[in-house]
């Protein structure tokens, strides 16, 4: 199933959001980068929020088409084939940690799987900091007082 993109906004968020904009597609890139699942069964097998075969079929031919992964016959098994991550794949690293960071910080995760939140962590860049200081100041007068 392709996203029809004619008259569509070339904001980059949005262009971004009809790659990644559900919740499968980020569950799947966790675990293809941290979990280093490769294969069809083990990402279906892997899945703790039980995705369905149709779904993740879909998600991996999406994300093959947007250039995110290549799919490659394994070598050790004729009917498997192998899922990589390309080197926009691998991009997507940071957006998955900030995720995942907002993610350890606002809801209610384990914390036994929050590791490689804290593994990855980072320090704001200033520029994101004025952003967000001055949204508060905005949306939120009654917070920004004597900041």
């Amino acid at each position: 199933m392709t996203m029809a993109t004619t008259d569509r906004s070339l904001c980059p968020i949005n262009l971004a959001v009809e790659v990644l904009g559900d919740r499968w597609t980020l569950l799947i890139l966790r675990d293809l980068i941290f979990a280093d699942r490769r294969h069809f069964r083990e990402l279906l097998r892997g899945s703790e929020e039980r995705i369905t075969s149709s779904i993740l079929a879909d998600r991996l031919d999406r994300l093959t088409t947007a250039g995110i992964l290549t799919r490659e016959d394994d070598p050790t098994h004729r009917q498997k084939a192998r899922y990589t991550l390309t080197d926009k794949g691998i991009d997507l690293v940071p957006v998955i940690a900030t995720v995942a960071q907002w993610g350890a910080n606002h809801c209610p995760a384990d914390p036994e799987k929050t590791d490689v939140v804290a593994a990855l962590a980072y320090d704001r860049p200033a520029s994101w900091t004025h952003v967000m200081d001055a949204l508060r100041t905005q949306h939120r007068p009654e917070a920004a007082v004597g900041t």
